[in-house]
């Protein structure tokens, strides 16, 4: 048996990637592949794209019910899925579907071991090669699920963006956003049916857009112009709305460091607030998400408009106070805790704390000093005493102006055998 026969036998779904030139733009090899599959799921629009090729095709065309995900859900989990024949599913995605698409959908759910996958160019590849923008240096955001304030995550001056988009009122949404950001003189270009016979492209600005909503299917490559914005920590406090309870620039830069965001980790923000460490910390990495606890309703509202301004608002849930939400909520990796600290909500969140978790307090209060100085020396980790001060007008000339000082603690939650190891080595 060759390598592609066993790979068929052992496959229960094969997604094929289909371009705008449908049928025609497909090679012999992903022709044959439908040519033998029973049932072929995907939307209409893909599904017409196979229009020319009805009569070499004995497959029943299934068109996804909205919403596509519940839908898709029930065909991952069908009887059909586990038969024993090979290749049961076929799936239709536009372009890669391992680029924002169906096929790392199914891969999650079942393994890559029961998926093969037929790639087809992506809208991004094909963008750039219309553009002569360098792919590899280009930003990409989908706003197929998110909306189309995404884009604040990636936008500054001189960057160039690619934004999938949901449908035909996402361009000039997009341009809305951009204009409200200060980004008005960015230029736009939106190229529609890419890579097929109705492929059309139209550019303007984001200040001047007034193009009618043109085809559903279409992408828009931003050229940046406007302000500097920096992913790294310690953004402006006046980029953030607040009701002067915000943890400062500096102290918020250092904070954010130490929780260190690397991957795809899930942090929890307790006392919340504005928002703001959190919000820096899921723009310093795009994989991961985070739960903010907030007992004030008007400073979740806040909270959530700040994400929204700074395009993280689709990886932020925001929840009541802890500890009432903390039972129900995904387990976190990473927790900050910069208000209403005290002994039980440090006791559940440590017991949530996965081994290798890490947790940051920041303890402005002596109460709560006292609080983090006492788990410091039972958990050990880095105790520091932050203090900042700025230049402040004293009246015809000018002083320093100190902010309360903050004591913080940062630790990585160590399992008890790693920890008496360490203890028993200690002792050697």
């Amino acid at each position: 048996m060759t390598s592609a026969e066993s790979a068929a036998v052992m496959s229960a779904f094969v997604v094929v990637g289909i371009g705008a030139d449908g049928w025609s733009g497909l090679g012999e090899t992903v022709r044959n592949e439908l040519r033998r599959a029973r049932v072929i799921y995907g939307a209409a629009r893909q599904l017409a794209l196979l229009d020319g090729a009805v009569p070499e095709l004995d497959a029943e065309l299934r068109p996804w019910r909205s919403p596509m995900s519940e839908h898709l859900a029930e065909v991952v989990e069908s009887e059909d899925a586990d038969a024993v024949h090979p290749d049961t599913i076929h799936i239709l995605a536009s372009g890669d579907p391992m680029f924002h698409g169906v096929g790392a959908s199914i891969i999650a759910r079942v393994g890559a071991d029961r998926v093969r996958v037929y790639p087809a160019v992506s809208s991004a590849s094909l963008a750039c090669a219309r553009l002569g923008w360098d792919l590899a240096t280009t930003r990409i955001v989908s706003a197929v699920r998110a909306e189309p304030g995404v884009v604040l995550g990636e936008v500054t001056d001189g960057a160039r963006v690619l934004v999938l988009s949901r449908d035909e009122t996402t361009p000039a949404a997009l341009a809305g956003i951009l204009v409200d950001a200060g980004f008005g003189a960015s230029t736009m270009t939106v190229l529609e049916q890419l890579g097929g016979p109705a492929e059309q492209i139209a550019t303007g600005t984001a200040e001047t857009w007034r193009r009618r909503a043109g085809d559903p299917l279409n992408i828009v490559a931003v050229d940046c112009v406007g302000p500097r914005r920096s992913r790294l920590p310690g953004r402006p406090d006046d980029t953030y709305e607040h009701d002067g309870q915000i943890t400062k620039s500096t102290i918020r830069a250092l904070s954010v460091c130490a929780l260190e965001p690397a991957g795809a980790q899930v942090l929890w923000d307790i006392g919340a607030g504005s928002g703001s460490v959190t919000i820096e910390w899921l723009r310093a990495d795009d994989r991961g998400v985070a739960v903010a606890f907030e007992r004030d309703p008007d400073r979740a509202d806040r909270l959530r408009r700040n994400a929204t301004r700074h395009g993280v608002a689709h990886r932020l849930s925001v929840r009541g106070p802890a500890p009432d939400d903390l039972s129900d909520a995904p387990r976190p990796d990473v927790v900050f805790i910069g208000g209403g600290l005290d002994e039980e909500i440090l006791s559940l969140v440590w017991a949530r704390l996965p081994d290798s978790g890490r947790l940051v307090v920041n303890a402005v209060t002596v109460e709560n000093q006292t609080l983090v100085t006492r788990w410091h020396a039972r958990h050990g980790g880095d105790l520091r005493r932050l203090s900042v001060e700025t230049v402040a007008p004293l009246g015809t000339m000018h002083t320093w102006r100190p902010a309360l000082p903050i004591v913080q603690w940062a630790v990585a939650k160590t399992a008890p055998h790693a920890a008496a190891a360490d203890s028993t080595e200690a002792l050697r």
